[in-house]
């Protein structure tokens, strides 16, 4: 297991509340104005409808991702790719079958943001890999 100093585990820490605190306020954002406002849109109604489940798959594997870089573990591409799957997985199942009332129907479209804010957590973190390597 790696070892992780007190200074790197208070940054976890903090930037993991900003990320559960961002993630709470957009859904409500998107619950309170957003989704009300643009209901009648076929497009947009599908799109508000859908953002929580790609916000939650983003910012919670960007909660995951953030520990992995920054306590930097022999297999941290596989961890990345896995956690991000699991998380995937996990809300595609409570899409199929609610356990935590979040979803009350299913909806096809949550399933594929679900899977979009997944795969751009992937890319997220190959692009901060990409900069470290170039900062070094």
């Amino acid at each position: 297991m790696v070892k992780i100093d007190r200074k790197s585990r208070k940054r976890i820490i903090i930037i993991n509340t900003l990320l559960i605190a961002l993630l709470f306020g957009l859904v409500s954002l998107n619950k309170e104005i957003l989704r009300p406002l643009f209901i009648h849109s076929p497009f947009l109604g599908v799109l508000t409808g859908s953002f929580p489940n790609f916000i939650a798959a983003y910012i919670i594997s960007l909660a995951f991702i953030n520990g992995i870089v920054t306590r930097a573990p022999k297999y941290q591409r596989i961890i990345v790719y896995i956690s991000s799957f699991l998380i995937f997985v996990i809300l595609t199942v409570e899409e199929l079958k609610p356990m935590w009332g979040a979803s009350t129907q299913y909806d096809s479209f949550d399933i594929f943001a679900s899977g979009f804010g997944s795969l751009l957590s992937i890319l997220t973190y190959e692009l901060i890999i990409l900069m470290q390597k170039n900062k070094t």
